[in-house]
């Protein structure tokens, strides 16, 4: 007869200011240790809860996966994708500081996007957090009670420089506005990346499958994450591949505007493209309609390609 699996240990907490906050006390792992917590009823196993799908951010909960918090962390996989394993090497060959927290006060959105009805839809949110990019807004508390917290989208702005713009400037096919598009032809434009935070449910039997995906999942992938089977207690999944990367021409806020024409180009597979330390594929360039004189060099664009 097997022995009963040992009790949980209970969240903890500290007396004083934080008795109410209901954030429980970060646990820190560290290299002298490791704490296996494949299975849900493992001495010390207490991922922080995450209720998928609810409106509200602080009731939803933070996505944690990151190495510090292992008995705590609420997602399996690891951040950055299959380039995590940068960082493991980094810490190996002495370079990286295996307790460094990277600095998260200028990752702040630089203009809105949502929220949006379909945010707390879970059947529609199934492959991002859309409260990704607000990590130090809506989770600051964490952060400042010593919570290691990733943020898996990040919105920017940024420059860019194509040939074929600059080339329809100097034709006259388009005219600079001198707000998105410049007179020597770059264009200023919204940027986000994305990096995938899929739903397990969606592996759980959300999908109209004829054989388990978590069965599959583990012979495909030589029993890289045996966690999809032994942790039903985790719904979060961090995937090794690589995110996306969304370039907007124009204002952001009229992309739900259905009466604005919007065309949008998807790239395919750019597994070689690295944006701020993290490669995202693939690439999609989302073009808010300037004129009708765009329309005309995109399928101009097109016939040449």
């Amino acid at each position: 007869m097997s022995a009963p699996p040992l009790a949980k240990k209970p969240r903890t907490s500290t007396p004083g200011k934080n008795d109410d906050d209901g954030i429980p006390v970060p646990e820190t792992t560290t290299l002298d240790y490791v704490n296996l917590t494949s299975h849900t009823d493992s001495f010390g196993v207490d991922p922080i809860p995450v209720s998928w799908g609810h409106p509200d951010p602080l009731v939803r909960g933070p996505i944690i996966c990151t190495v510090r918090h292992s008995s705590q962390r609420n997602a399996i996989g690891a951040h950055s994708g299959s380039y995590c394993i940068y960082t493991g090497l980094a810490v190996a060959a002495g370079k990286l500081n295996p307790d460094y927290v990277p600095n998260l006060k200028l990752t702040r959105p630089v203009f809105q996007i949502g929220p949006h009805k379909s945010w707390s839809d879970p059947k529609k949110v199934a492959s991002i957090d859309p409260f990704g990019h607000l990590t130090t807004e809506v989770y600051g508390a964490y952060l400042d009670k010593g919570f290691d917290i990733r943020p898996t989208i990040a919105v920017t702005k940024a420059h860019i420089d194509l040939p074929e713009t600059r080339e329809a400037v100097a034709a006259g096919r388009l005219i600079p506005d001198g707000k998105i598009l410049m007179p020597n032809g770059q264009v200023l434009l919204a940027r986000q990346q994305l990096s995938l935070c899929g739903i397990c449910q969606k592996l759980r039997g959300g999908l109209d499958v004829q054989r388990p995906c978590e069965t599959v999942h583990l012979s495909n992938d030589n029993g890289m994450y045996p966690e999809l089977i032994t942790r039903p207690d985790i719904k979060i999944f961090l995937p090794p591949i690589g995110g996306l990367t969304i370039y907007i021409w124009g204002d952001p806020d009229t992309i739900p505007d259905e009466d604005i024409e919007l065309t949008c180009r998807v790239h395919d597979e750019c597994n070689g493209l690295t944006f701020s330390a993290q490669t995202f594929a693939p690439v999609v360039l989302t073009l808010h309609m300037l004129s009708k004189s765009v329309s005309k060099l995109l399928k101009e664009v097109d016939a040449e390609s």
